[in-house]
């Protein structure tokens, strides 16, 4: 019996350091926004993975500024991190951030976002290309290849705005009865698409449909739209509750959703292969699906 309790004792002390030696290895996230209720949600994926694996995750929010993304970081590379995950604000202002990164051979993971410059050891987003295009083909069916349709972007210089503008236009250039009359940037902010969508109203009389590159901007122009008393179709892209909520309701056409909470969570999950020593991919896609009523 003493024998027993002895190895018991023992092995409960091997797992104890094995789990407090786990503890130890700390992962940054520093996010673009939490002013977003998409990333909201990633954080929270990626904050319940690390949990179960019993990682400390240091969470910052860059406010959408390039700049308070670079000073977030050089804090966290300040700090004993093994890894670290970035959302950026930018994808070329960020290349400086991850260079810093590399210097103190700290590996970097890219979430929802890519980086163009700087060594990325993997990049987890859904397909923004295919997105943007699954949202123009909903939109030229819905309209049966005739119609005046409003693009609203995001913010400019990222990859998400890029890849879903590039996915959406290619959609609607295989239409020739479609039209894009006004293509403008809202920086995925919902008050941002509202005051762009009341202009934009105002400049064109003939509106037949929206692609705005995310819910927020999506629900912004809802509120234009319904104010000026105008009968239009609004798709967004992302899934969020609000945007699904609004589906429901009928005031908007459809979001092409995207798992945030899964590429949080996928984001931890590469961070523990990379720390193994595992090989991993240089880009993992996330699935997408369209959500209409």
């Amino acid at each position: 019996m003493k024998k027993f309790i002895g190895m018991a004792l023992a092995t409960s002390l091997m797992l104890g350091t094995s789990v407090s030696a786990k503890a130890e290895e700390t992962l940054a996230l520093v996010i673009s926004t939490l002013n977003n209720p998409f990333f909201v949600t990633l954080k929270e994926g990626a904050e319940k993975k690390a949990a179960e694996k019993g990682y400390k995750l240091l969470v910052l929010d860059s406010q959408n500024d390039p700049a308070k993304e670079l000073a977030n970081v050089e804090d966290v590379l300040n700090k004993k991190i093994s890894l670290m995950m970035i959302n950026p604000t930018d994808s070329d202002a960020v290349r400086s951030a991850i260079k810093a990164a590399n210097r103190k051979n700290v590996p970097v993971v890219t979430l929802d976002r890519g980086a163009n410059g700087g060594k990325v050891a993997s990049h987890i987003a859904s397909d923004n290309v295919q997105g943007g295009e699954m949202a123009g083909k909903l939109i030229v069916d819905m309209l049966k290849g005739k119609g005046k349709v409003v693009e609203l972007q995001g913010v400019p210089g990222t990859s998400a705005a890029r890849d879903r503008g590039e996915g959406f236009n290619k959609a609607v250039a295989m239409a020739s009865g479609i039209e894009v009359v006004a293509s403008q940037a809202a920086d995925f902010d919902r008050t941002k698409g509202l005051n762009v969508m009341e202009n934009i109203l105002q400049a064109q009389p003939e509106i037949n449909a929206v692609f705005a590159h995310n819910d927020e901007m999506a629900l912004g122009a809802i509120k234009a739209i319904e104010a000026a008393k105008r009968d239009i179709l609004v798709v967004g892209f992302d899934g969020t509750d609000d945007a699904v909520s609004a589906v429901n309701e009928g005031t908007l056409l459809a979001t092409v959703a995207q798992q945030a909470a899964k590429i949080g969570s996928m984001g931890v999950d590469v961070a523990e292969q990379i720390l193994k020593g595992e090989k991993v991919a240089d880009y993992t896609p996330v699935a997408l699906k369209v959500i209409k009523k």
